[in-house]
């Protein structure tokens, strides 16, 4: 349960290392390939669920009627891609190269193909969501706009991230807790937290990228896009979170985002610590 409430709380705040995407738009890694490497799938599933569901409902990223299509991209077909791909490629192999490699390619891979999954729902609102005039409801653009405009930014800069931030924190894991890799049990727990208070204060860095997500545009952006606005999202739903874009009125923006950051690690840990008494007191 520890180490769960820790992965959670990584890809809570790798995802707000927003990262500047070719098309003017942002992205971002989301750290499920590399749960799912140290713990297995579910436990993956687990963990970027929770972040997720922490993150719309709290901070209002993602949204919170696209929990359901953020959590199946993100918190299952990731971390799954991932687990199977890296065994594929490692093996029995003891080679660290050969470990570190399949950590990068299972990143990479993962985080492309759940950009992919997102395209294709962006791609097929369209076809399936239309006002009595034939106008789109929803996402305007089809699938074959959909598909490169996301591909692209993830294959050539998005997915390097993934890849380089799977490797880079698996051989620091490693180094300072093999245990966790060895067995899951037994380790060291000061160079988890050392590592999410490092990114808790180096989280600002997200704030220099510019843009918007890809399919992720205000009514304001979407009339620039298209000349008008489509009458779903004219008419939408609304839902105002707490800490909205990771800001706090009347604080200054960078100080906003480092206490949003310690807010969604105490939320995801107090969630956590909540399931785990749940779970003793059902058994």
């Amino acid at each position: 349960m520890p180490l769960l409430s820790v992965g959670a709380a990584f890809s809570f705040l790798i995802m707000m290392f927003n990262l500047p995407l070719p098309g003017g738009t942002t992205g971002h890694a989301v750290g499920a390939a590399l749960i799912a490497i140290l713990l297995g799938p579910y436990a993956a599933c687990i963990s970027v669920t929770i972040a997720l569901v922490i993150q719309a409902i709290f901070f209002g990223d993602g949204g919170i009627l696209a929990i359901g299509a953020n959590t199946f991209n993100m918190a299952f077909v990731m971390p799954f891609v991932a687990y199977f791909l890296f065994n594929f490629i490692k093996g029995n192999s003891q080679s660290k190269k050969r470990t570190y490699l399949a950590a990068f390619i299972a990143g990479y891979v993962s985080l492309n193909i759940a950009a992919l999954f997102t395209a294709i729902e962006f791609g097929i609102q369209p076809l399936l969501f239309k006002d009595a005039s034939g106008l789109p409801l929803y996402c305007p653009y089809p699938v074959s706009v959909a598909i490169p405009a996301m591909l692209v930014p993830h294959m050539l800069v998005a997915g390097f991230v993934e890849g380089f931030v799977t490797v880079l924190v698996y051989g620091y894991i490693n180094k300072t807790s093999p245990d966790i890799i060895d067995k899951g049990e037994n380790f060291k727990t000061k160079p988890l937290y050392g590592l999410l208070a490092a990114m808790i204060v180096l989280c600002p860095i997200g704030l220099l990228a510019t843009g918007t997500a890809w399919g992720e545009w205000g009514s304001d952006e979407i009339r620039e896009l298209i000349g008008f606005i489509p009458k779903a999202m004219e008419n939408g739903f609304n839902f105002n979170s707490l800490m909205p874009d990771y800001t706090i009125s009347n604080i200054p923006e960078v100080a906003g985002y480092i206490i949003s950051a310690v807010s969604g690690i105490i939320l995801i840990f107090i969630t956590f610590k909540f399931i785990n008494s749940f779970k003793r007191s059902s058994e």
